[in-house]
């Protein structure tokens, strides 16, 4: 007999974030009802315990051990490859849900067949509102998003456009794109744009799915009638000139040069 499939497959991955990581694990398994679902969890090579944690804590977790840091898009690539959902739910490991927030994105998807992927309301620990949903970036949008902490280019047209500040972010809504830090998309997409683009370690790789997704016929969406709390670690804009950081530079030039510098549908 045939083993019944999930109806969505929630792919993580992590890097150093174990007790982040359980805390989003805890809060899945407390708040996620009435939808079956599975929990792909990729460790890449955190060497903080994640692991032993994961095998510990939540033994029918599908766990997949990385001997190093492959990256954003090759890890999730993992994950989703092993998916047996009719949806995938991609979360950061420093998401925490508060509410049946895996339902209600499976619902909307459910009654809105031209989606193709969306995303639900992300909010700091405060609650405040963080701009999840955005405009396709210009180069220099992407420029200012590295140097936001100086008050003139937060405050910049510029970088306001790119974020969506003109919008009070209370209704849904067609999207550019919205970050991978919760993209919840249709399995079935994959045929037809493929995977992650493996090129890109860690960074725009969201932005370029998304894009791909415009492009196929497939829309976005930004729902915002649930929230979760993204306790998020900004770990480019702490050290400008870390490895990482220096990788996701290389990302963001790379995804241009793929489009010719002109990111748009």
């Amino acid at each position: 007999m045939q083993e019944n499939k999930p109806e969505v497959s929630i792919v993580l991955i992590s890097w150093k974030m174990k007790d982040l990581l359980h805390k989003c694990l805890q809060t899945i398994y407390k708040f996620t009802k009435d939808v079956s679902f599975e929990v792909i969890v990729i460790d890449n090579n955190s060497l903080d315990g994640t692991s032993e944690m994961i095998e510990t804590n939540f033994p029918h977790i599908k766990l997949i051990k990385n001997s190093e840091n492959k990256g954003v898009a090759p890890a999730r690539n993992q994950g989703l490859k092993e998916a047996k959902g009719k949806y995938i739910l991609i979360l950061d490991a420093d998401m925490e849900l508060v509410e049946n927030s895996v339902k209600k994105l499976f619902d909307f998807m459910e009654a809105t067949p031209s989606c193709g992927i969306v995303g639900g309301k992300l909010v700091d620990k405060n609650l405040n509102l963080q701009y999840s949903c955005k405009r396709f970036p210009t180069l220099l949008a992407f420029i200012f998003r590295r140097l936001e902490w100086i008050k003139p280019i937060k405050n910049s047209s510029t970088l306001r456009h790119h974020t969506m500040e003109d919008w009070d972010h209370n209704e849904i809504k067609e999207v550019d794109y919205v970050i991978g830090a919760c993209q919840f998309f249709r399995k079935e997409v994959i045929e037809k744009i493929g995977f992650y683009d493996d090129k890109i370690f860690y960074g725009p790789e969201d932005i370029d799915f998304c894009l791909r997704m415009w492009k196929a016929g497939w829309k976005v969406y930004y729902y915002p009638h649930t929230y979760i709390i993204h306790h998020e670690q900004r770990i480019t804009k702490k050290n400008l000139f870390s490895k990482i950081s220096l990788k996701h530079f290389a990302g963001i030039f790379y995804l241009y040069r793929k489009y010719n510098f002109r990111i748009k549908v």
